[in-house]
């Protein structure tokens, strides 16, 4: 019975001990959803396009915090929650955590088709227009691309986390030797909806223009894309694009996520 007793005290101690020891600090989650200029494919290089947070991870210490990519291909800020896939996301996150969102690429398809079903009424306001849905059978409530945004914003927050919205970045498109921009579209939408939502806004689309601009047309089309995809660019395109993110994040007013941030 002597080694059954020695045993138990020991337990005991060690369970005593362990009460006073410092608990492991919870790392907070940087999640991220959009569409495939976010994450392409699986996030794997397929056809050799990638994803801006593949490579956001670079610029954060990943010993204090971690980030998730869920954004998915082909969504829009509609089809992202009506397909189920923000359902997936929003139990996962917890006090303290960050969402980044970009979505606007795909917002522009139709309302109603028989293919995708997943654009966006073109505004920020409280427009909204009922469709039998074509691909779902189903009657459905479609509403502004801006409405969406501010939805994700008010549920993160209820969750005590902190949103962030992104414009999305700029196509290789060009008119005069200038890049086309989003400023006058879902850029400002998405400026708007989170202004009113008091949301952090990363102008990504300026951001990647400016640079775009800078470094000249002929340039940017032979280092960040390939030859046949104007929306999806190449592996230098999406780091500079994290990298984009990560000045936003830097020059942001949420000093929370700010600190998470390499300083180099």
């Amino acid at each position: 019975m002597k080694p059954i007793r020695a045993t138990f005290a020991l337990l005991l101690a060690l369970i005593c001990l362990s009460a006073f020891l410092p608990k492991p600090k919870v790392r907070p989650t940087l999640f991220l959803i959009g569409d495939s200029t976010v994450k392409n494919g699986k996030g794997r290089g397929d056809g050799g396009l990638w994803g801006w947070g593949n490579f956001l991870p670079a610029y954060f210490d990943t010993t204090r915090i971690k980030i998730e990519n869920h954004a998915l291909g082909g969504t829009s800020s509609r089809t992202f929650r009506t397909q189920g896939h923000w359902a997936k996301v929003l139990p996962r996150i917890k006090p303290g955590d960050f969402v980044i969102l970009q979505f606007g690429h795909n917002d522009s398809s139709p309302l109603n088709d028989s293919t995708r079903a997943r654009g966006t009424i073109k505004s920020n306001g409280e427009e909204t227009q009922d469709i039998v849905n074509l691909l779902t059978k189903q009657p459905e409530t479609v509403h502004s691309y801006g409405w969406y945004l501010r939805q994700f914003i008010s549920e993160v927050r209820a969750k005590g986390a902190t949103p962030f919205v992104c414009s999305p970045i700029p196509r290789n498109a060009w008119t005069a030797g200038k890049v086309n921009r989003s400023a006058q579209d879902y850029g400002r939408w998405a400026a708007e909806a989170a202004r009113q939502a008091d949301a952090p806004f990363i102008d990504l689309n300026q951001l990647v223009a400016d640079h775009y601009d800078q470094a000249g047309e002929a340039t940017v089309r032979a280092t960040y894309f390939n030859a046949t995809d104007h929306t999806h660019p190449i592996e230098a395109g999406a780091r500079r694009n994290a990298l984009a993110v990560a000045e936003g994040i830097r020059r942001s007013k949420s000093l929370a996520l700010r600190k998470y941030l390499r300083k180099s």
